[in-house]
């Protein structure tokens, strides 16, 4: 009855519709009690109902975000499931906004269970011919307030589905005193499971946060300023977890067409006064810089307005709006001046800059609205003359108190009369610039020269922002006036001791603007090193302020470590930040600069930094490319992807995916979930270790009391057969009147191959990466099939992931999740040795040096006494930890105290009986429980104490 009643209600609520469109809607939940029949060229009746006779399209089941954001650093995972239903190949199209300031890092694609990963690779130098075609469609790579699209359009197999699986890196920017985070909601169809879930870490505190009702183009944030319709917000002083989760109804109630639009978070976060927040995290180092409460500076500003022809009507209406409210903002001791240009220069004020009285800001309305459109565009003319206004007003003051000076350019075309060659104009302005002034170029609709704007805003410490056609201009440009209305602090330089820090971002900033920051990233030197040194130096309008002290790093790096480890799991998946934030702001500055410079040498070689940089952090940049793996099974090829963020054209990527062989019966819908062989040599839990000699018949277990953050060797065969596995633990408080302090589980699983290849796999509860030729993040929420060089990834969504290595050594990751975990629970794995043949006798490490042991164990005192080889010793060491045992086990040479207990493994599917010995496997293993700790994940070298046991027993094999 549900069913129907909604079924009813999406039909009323899209009266007027495609009726295909209602079918999609519907078609998520199930909600038609009858079939569509597939359109394959049988006549169909006149009187037929009309729904059978359309073309079934494929449409998305799914959508889901999840987003990390840790110290303004934001990692976003888009995951979008399309599915077929005809019987016959149709095309689905991934279509996704993201932020121009955003780099993508990773695009896969899943067919069936069938995996196609991408490949970052640099971009091959451009030939002559097709300079010209590329100069046409480049824009601006450095613009604000601009999104980029991707698209892939992909031939989907029938009765097949497909998920998009798309993940973007971004430092979010502070304006305005805030930090905003923007996703694109817009799928273009209800979506039966549609959801947003954003993870937020600030060190220093959550002082604000909200969360803006969705937006739209042209809406700005209009209407109800209320949290959209199904969010949820968790907050704590230093975390907050958004879910933003709409039913089909919701949705529809919003956009029945699946437009919902932008989901929008802003925050802000607590600051001390001091020289700024230093992070610090595995050799690497944050630096942000926004400094409160600090008297405006004054400035000089001149507006340089577009009103040639092709401003008439709305965007010349919008730019006058805009600027009569920018000019009743100008406070009294700012100086001002209007430039109009066309096929003619017109100056408000001739020759001089003037105060900001209420006579003259009334004046200048005067002049802005008599302003009319008409002739071409002497775009060069016009910087020309307010660039001159403002340098002759700049050296007749030059004893005056400091100020800002800016220069504010509108325009919506391109130059053409006057001086029209774009390098040129760029040359004139650095020419009467010398350092003097900054300039702001704002570009509105389609049809403008971003590259020179561009161009003309990066090589004057300025920036260039877009107003998209159907914008509302004076929203926007109102918007980015108050940006840089408020300048605070000039000639801001920031350093560090150079024994401490290197390879630092730009620290030298012209302006500082109220409610912005300042953000700089390095690497961290001499790292005996506690403290970093930290010198500001900037200007105010009357004095030279100096800020310097010492900054405790490693004391805050623990502090941040501990934050990170103890938070949500996106969070301590993406712990690495910092670094990326490093590559991300080089890779950036690196661009920046190439645009900026002359030689065609030294571009060259910019270029190449930022390759090398682009590919080791996997970002799609301007200099890097997506290539998408073709699968043996597909017939023809598929094509690069080359989404470029300076590309104005939005691109199509055209994968093509073709029918495969259906003679197996492939479908998703019939495919069955594989079945694991789980073996009884595993760690599990909290972690619980069960080590099986089936040789012997016997199975014992022990349990290791780690710490959290521990990253232990399970697996260690390095030298032979090029196979390490390692485990990371998280810590849990103990259940209530429990006999620990506390729980620890294992929260990542890394397996490192060198042979043939070298690659890895790291395993979370949430995501699998898989890198070696290619780089792989593929949700646990999944399944899919994955070979690559050797290795053989099977994925079962939810469930377990199972690694096989040149199809000799075989190991199973089990996901363990809850959906309400108590407080003593974490999401963790489990690890399983599934076939160990590949693996060589020399393999060590806390599972693996037991894979080619045997033991025998004595129940009776009798053979008890015959086990000793050292009885003195054995029964000094039983008495001094006071033992009682039911059995004692021999192994390596050592009599074990041990007793019978039972394990379960599997999920709990498997129980197995076992001999358990105590105290953290004492005389068990190899060693002690230190000796298996290693210092990063990727670490897969074999530790000195080892390399000689292993010597000596080699040595005693030979004798």
């Amino acid at each position: 009855m549900e069913r129907t009643l909604l079924w009813l209600f999406l039909a009323c609520l899209s009266w007027g519709q495609k009726v295909e469109e209602i079918q999609d809607y519907a078609s998520d939940l199930d909600l038609f009690p009858f079939d569509f029949p597939d359109s394959t060229g049988a006549r169909v009746a006149r009187q037929t109902n009309v729904l059978q006779r359309l073309e079934i399209k494929p449409h998305i089941t799914e959508f889901t975000v999840k987003s990390t954001i840790i110290s303004r650093y934001a990692f976003t995972s888009v995951s979008c499931t399309i599915l077929n239903r005809a019987s016959e190949s149709r095309e689905a199209v991934f279509q996704l906004q993201l932020p121009s300031s955003a780099f993508i890092s990773n695009f896969t694609i899943i067919v069936g269970e069938q995996v196609y990963p991408s490949r970052m690779i640099a971009k091959e130098k451009r030939h002559g011919g097709n300079k010209k075609k590329n100069q046409k469609t480049e824009t601006a790579e450095n613009a604000e307030s601009d999104m980029d699209i991707f698209r892939v359009a992909t031939k989907l197999p029938g009765k097949d589905k497909a998920i998009f699986l798309l993940t973007y890196e971004e430092l979010l920017q502070r304006r305005l005193g805030f930090y905003e985070y923007v996703v694109s909601v817009r799928p273009q169809q209800l979506v039966g499971k549609l959801f947003v879930e954003v993870n937020l870490l600030e060190q220093s505190g959550i002082k604000h946060l909200e969360v803006a009702p969705l937006r739209k183009a042209g809406n700005g944030d209009k209407g109800s300023q209320s949290p959209p319709v199904a969010t949820k917000i968790d907050q704590t002083r230093t975390t907050a977890k958004i879910v933003f989760k709409p039913s089909i109804v919701q949705q529809a109630s919003i956009d029945r067409k699946g437009i919902l639009g932008d989901f929008i978070i802003r925050y802000d976060v607590n600051r001390e006064p001091s020289v700024g927040d230093v992070q610090a995290m595995n050799g690497f180092f944050v630096h942000y810089f926004a400094p409160k409460d600090l008297t405006p500076v004054p400035k000089n500003v001149v507006f340089v307005i577009d009103n040639s022809a092709s401003m008439l009507g709305l965007k010349i209406k919008q730019t006058k709006d805009a600027l009569f409210t920018i000019l009743g903002d100008l406070r009294n001791e700012d100086h001002f001046n209007i430039v109009g240009f066309s096929s003619r220069i017109k100056v408000w004020q001739q020759d001089r800059l003037v105060l900001a009285t209420p006579n003259n800001i009334k004046d200048a309305k005067k002049f802005i609205h008599l302003m009319s459109t008409s002739g071409g565009t002497n775009m060069n003319g016009g910087i020309q003359t307010g660039a001159k206004v403002l340098t002759d007003f700049i050296a007749k003051n030059v004893n005056s108190p400091k100020s800002i000076s800016l220069i504010i350019f509108i325009t919506d075309g391109r130059p053409t009369i006057g001086e029209t060659n774009s390098s040129k104009i760029v040359a004139n302005t650095k020419e009467v610039n010398k350092g003097q002034f900054c300039l702001y170029s704002i570009g509105i609709g389609k049809d403008v020269d971003f590259k020179l704007l561009e161009r003309l805003s990066v090589e004057n410490c300025g920036v260039l922002w877009k107003i998209p056609e159907e914008e509302d201009a004076s929203l926007l440009l109102k918007g980015f006036y108050d940006q840089i209305g408020t300048p605070v602090l000039s000639d801001i330089e920031i350093g560090y001791s150079k024994r401490r820090a290197a390879y630092t971002t730009q620290n030298v900033y012209a302006n500082y603007f109220n409610g912005s920051e300042i953000v700089i990233a390095g690497k961290l030197l001499n790292t005996s090193s506690s403290d970093l040194h930290v010198q500001v130096s900037a200007r105010t309008s009357d004095k030279t302020v100096l800020l310097e002290t010492d900054v405790p790093v490693s004391k805050n790096g623990d502090i941040l470590h501990k934050e990170i480890t103890s938070a949500e799991e996106g969070i301590q998946e993406n712990g690495n930040y910092i670094e990326r934030l490093w590559g991300y702001l080089t890779i950036k500055e690196l661009l920046k600069t190439r645009m900026k410079s002359n030689s065609v040498k030294k571009r060259e070689a910019l270029t190449d930094q930022a390759k090398n940089l682009s590919v080791a952090y996997h970002f799609l940049t301007p200099v890097t490319t997506l290539k998408l793996e073709q699968d043996m099974n597909v017939q023809d090829p598929l094509t690069d992807i080359s989404h470029n963020p300076s590309d104005e054209s939005f691109r199509e990527l055209p994968p093509v995916l073709q029918e495969q062989s259906r003679a197996t019966g492939s479908s998703s819908k019939t495919r069955k979930k594989m079945k694991v062989s789980i073996s009884k040599t595993s760690v599990d839990g909290d972690p619980h270790f069960v080590v099986d000699f089936p040789l012997s018949n016997i199975t014992v277990c022990f349990n290791i009391d780690g710490e959290p953050d521990d990253i232990l060797r399970l697996v260690s065969d390095n030298k032979h057969s090029g196979v390490t596995v390692n485990g990371k633990l998280i810590g849990a408080p103990a259940p209530v009147n429990g006999h620990k302090k506390q729980r620890t589980y294992f929260s990542a699983l890394t397996i490192l191959v060198t042979k043939p290849v070298r690659a890895y796999i790291e395993a979370t509860p949430s995501r699998v990466i898989l890198d070696s030729k290619d780089r792989l993040v593929l949700p646990c929420d999944k399944t899919a099939t994955v070979e690559s060089q050797g290795l053989l990834i099977t994925l079962n969504a939810n469930s377990n992931i199972t690694v096989t290595i040149q199809d000799t050594i075989s190991f199973v990751i089990l996901f363990h999740q809850y959906k309400n975990p108590a407080p003593f629970q974490r999401n963790h794995l489990g690890f399983y040795i599934a076939n160990s043949k590949g693996l060589s006798a020399n393999t060590h490490g806390l599972l693996g040096q037991f894979l080619y042991t045997s033991v025998k164990i004595a129940t009776s005192p009798t053979s008890t006494s015959s086990m000793l080889s050292q009885p003195d010793q054995e029964e000094q060491y039983l008495q001094a930890h006071n033992e009682t045992a039911s059995a004692m086990l021999k192994v390596k040479g050592h009599v074990i105290p041990v007793m019978k207990k039972q394990r379960k493994i599997n999920n709990g599917k498997e129980q197995v009986d076992c001999w358990f010995v105590k105290n953290n496997a004492a005389r068990l293993i190899d060693g002690e429980y230190k000796d298996y700790l290693v210092s990063h994940p990727f670490d897969s070298e074999t530790p000195a104490w080892l390399t000689n046991e292993l010597n000596e027993t080699v040595m005693d094999s030979a004798k």
